[in-house]
């Protein structure tokens, strides 16, 4: 099993420029389903993809791929004609925050936003506009999420992650590839791999992940990665407490950053005595989660959680 996508899972892309056409070519590559994509200037057309089969990726394909990817004005048209029920955004950040509410109104039940430098402003507008919608928003600026020879919708290199029993939840894009690696290394695998994003202002948080994860019958530890700033991994530590029946592994990212000083995410930053590293991971240890001292240490930290 799996959480969030699957093989059933339809893809648009929102935003196909040179950002956006890269990373589907990469998706379609690994035997992701894209059906279209939304792109106002080029609606009409047909954007055409072919190239060598990631192996790594869905099985049981050949060694090239080829398709064709309608495009179309606006998120509903799209949703009438192909049935899609996720999206992918790689729109510019002016514009990013009315893709996103765009991608709701449009019915569409997983938007996964890639985007970084988004105004804080508009995010707060569209997570309050998504408050009443039945729809999950993961991101923004995150490498978006994965289901192991399945389903890539973002960012993140495929080949690196194999079907496993580990779910994988992150604020940091690039120590969830490091996470990944070595779970897939140690034979562990994952069972899904969500970067939730760094901002301030995001949709889904770690709470969110670790409910979908300890409901999931495949997933029998997670690893979770925070960072200084704001207080989701205290939240998170509290919840783990009083409700997961699953080992967390875990690793906080920011241990020698200075106060007042931005570190990687617009989200990660200590500021009014609050965020630190070292009170992320003492709520953790007295969580009983087996923290990783160490980005080297991830693996390692969730064996020892899974005794």
């Amino acid at each position: 099993m799996s959480v969030l996508v699957d093989t059933n899972t339809r893809v648009l892309v929102q935003g196909m420029g040179k950002t956006g056409r890269f990373h589907t070519d990469t998706a379609l590559a690994y035997g992701t389903n894209m059906v279209g994509a939304v792109h106002p200037s080029k609606a009409g057309t047909v954007e055409h993809f072919e190239g060598e089969t990631d192996h790594s990726g869905v099985q049981g394909r050949g060694d090239t791929y080829s398709a064709d990817l309608p495009i179309f004005r606006s998120v509903s048209q799209a949703v009438e004609a192909t049935q899609a029920n996720a999206s992918v955004i790689y729109v510019p950040p002016p514009f990013a925050a009315d893709a996103i509410m765009e991608a709701a109104a449009a019915g569409i039940e997983l938007i996964i936003c890639i985007t970084e430098g988004i105004p804080v402003a508009d995010m707060v507008i569209a997570k309050r506009y998504l408050e009443d919608k039945d729809v999950r928003l993961v991101g923004p600026n995150c490498p978006g999420v994965i289901t192991p020879q399945q389903c890539k919708i973002g960012i993140m290199p495929g080949y690196i992650h194999q079907p496993g029993k580990i779910g994988v939840v992150s604020r940091s894009g690039t120590l969830t590839y490091e996470a990944v690696f070595q779970l897939t290394n140690n034979g562990l695998g994952q069972t899904t791999a969500i970067g939730i994003g760094g901002d301030p202002v995001n949709g889904t948080n770690f709470v969110d992940c670790l409910k979908l994860f300890n409901d999931d019958p495949a997933t029998e530890g997670v690893i979770m990665i925070g960072e200084i700033g704001g207080t989701a991994e205290e939240e998170a530590a509290e919840w783990i407490s009083a409700n997961m029946t699953k080992p967390v592994a875990g690793f906080i990212a920011g241990t020698t950053a200075p106060p007042g000083k931005r570190m990687g995410h617009a989200g990660a930053i200590i500021s009014g005595g609050k965020g630190t590293a070292s009170d992320k991971i003492a709520a953790l240890d007295a969580a009983g989660v087996v923290v990783a001292p160490t980005p080297t240490d991830m693996g390692t930290a969730m064996l020892e959680a899974l005794g």
